[in-house]
């Protein structure tokens, strides 16, 4: 979560009352506006403190018309239904909620299949608030799983972790918090994720995993999975190394079992050891829900589980936070059920269709150039022709916030800083319709963009409020 400083002026700018707001309940006789920063003295009726909230939240943007997040933005009513009668289960409460956690168990049974686990009874999984809270656990299970084979043989050596600088910024949270050697492949030319080759040359005896990203947040690009585990089969060969590999999947894990079938990047690799998905990513479920899954019991160390019976039974846990509610594992369990894989399978291809379409009109209209189109995640990357000089993609990003579409712009790491993108990203939702009105307001902004005597865009920070 993003920390937040206490008001330079306590009760800057007070909320505004609406007259009508207080004579909602003349019994609470509330003639002036409540403090922003300090709690009321006195309650007032449900009806106004609705409206006061309401009121304030008019002015975020609309989920809907957000090109930057790959967080589902729509569900089914039905789904919605079952999320609010299951709000206030507590997930960890498996004693007291056994049918919520058998669903989770079942998830997990349908992940480790969908993931082709060479033996799916055999693999050990638990959701999670999202993928950086199960790309924590799976990293702490690679750390301990390499202190556990060189305690003895390297003391006090410290732990490295192999990733492109491509990765989602919750592992530089790992490494970090965990102490862990962050160990990163940079861009090259128009590779814009893990080459590896370079992974394997930075791997050595304290190398605790290598993560291979299915669908890069920077481009939507997959990285060689099965290229990065053959790259670590031969170092394995020349040098007796033994490093496992852990498979970012936020966005692909969801993507490239329907529709990319024939790509090699998941459990039928002997070296991927473990695996995560954003459940509420591609996945098709609200905020709030990741999944975890290593491919056996031997990949997940044993005394990183926590067993507690204070809540009644014997709950095995492995998890950052404790309580948590029940409500997004039970839209997921919803989410498989209903669409299964063939619905899956519908879903994200028209997402993909959707991705492809909107990139070539984009490139058609001569102002920008590709650098992917849609063809991995339904996601596509670009940048300004090198013709163009009276604008940059912060000016297009910051023009077309104008009309409600929040589309980020931002520069590449090292190597490519050089290198500044617009990034759009399809999900269910973003329709054929939605995607018309996107490329005709971007085709009507591009006369005016033309007329300016240079790029306009001072703060590019604040132009976007977008970061990896």
């Amino acid at each position: 979560m993003p920390l937040h400083r206490g008001p330079d002026a306590p009760d800057e700018r007070p909320v505004s009352v609406n007259p009508f707001y207080g004579l909602a309940n003349p019994a609470a006789g509330m003639t002036e506006a409540p403090p922003k920063h300090r709690l009321p003295d006195a309650p007032m009726p449900p009806s106004t403190a609705h409206q006061l909230v309401r009121d304030e939240l008019m002015l975020d943007g609309n989920s809907r018309l957000n090109l930057a997040t790959f967080v589902t933005t729509w569900m089914e009513p039905q789904a919605g239904i079952l999320m609010a009668e299951c709000r206030d289960k507590n997930m960890i409460d498996k004693d007291e909620y056994p049918r919520t956690a058998e669903l989770e168990r079942r998830c997990v049974a349908m992940l480790a299949d969908l993931w082709n686990a060479p033996d799916p009874a055999a693999a050990v999984g638990c959701s999670t608030t999202g993928s950086s809270e199960a790309c924590m656990l799976a990293g702490m299970a690679l750390k301990r799983r390499w202190a556990r084979r060189n305690a003895d043989r390297y003391p006090g050596a410290r732990p490295n972790l192999v990733m492109g600088v491509n990765v989602q910024v919750c592992w530089d949270k790992f490494c970090t918090f965990w102490e862990v050697e962050a160990r990163q492949v940079p861009m090259e030319g128009d590779r814009f994720h893990l080459d590896p080759r370079a992974a394997a040359e930075l791997c050595d005896e304290n190398t605790i995993g290598v993560v291979g990203v299915l669908g890069s947040t920077f481009d939507g690009s997959y990285e060689p999975v099965a290229e990065l585990c053959a790259a670590l089969d031969a170092l394995q060969e020349r040098t007796g190394l033994d490093v496992p590999v852990h498979v970012d999947g936020a966005s692909g894990g969801m993507i490239a079992p329907f529709l990319d079938e024939d790509l090699v990047w998941d459990f039928r690799l002997p070296r991927v050891a473990s695996i995560n998905t954003s459940g509420h990513k591609y996945g098709l479920v609200y905020p709030g829900v990741g999944w975890a899954l290593w491919r056996d019991a031997e990949a997940l160390p044993e005394e990183l589980v926590f067993r507690v019976n204070y809540l009644g039974g014997d709950m095995p846990t492995f998890a950052l936070n404790f309580s948590r509610p029940g409500a997004q594992v039970v839209a997921q369990y919803y989410t498989f059920l209903r669409l299964g894989r063939e619905g899956y399978r519908a879903v994200q291809q028209s997402t993909r269709d959707v991705a492809r379409s909107v990139a070539d009109r984009v490139a058609a209209l001569g102002d920008f150039r590709l650098l992917t189109r849609g063809d991995e995640l339904p996601v596509f990357a670009f940048t300004t022709a090198e013709d163009v000089t009276a604008y940059d993609v912060f000016d297009v990003s910051r023009r077309l916030r104008e009309r409600g579409w929040l589309v980020p712009a931002y520069t590449f790491p090292a190597n490519r800083e050089d290198l500044s993108v617009l990034r759009v990203v399809c999900r269910n939702g973003f329709s054929a319709d939605l995607a018309d009105l996107f490329v005709e307001d971007l085709t009507r902004l591009l006369p005016e963009l033309r007329r300016q005597p240079g790029p306009l865009t001072r703060d590019r920070a604040a132009a976007t409020g977008f970061h990896h």
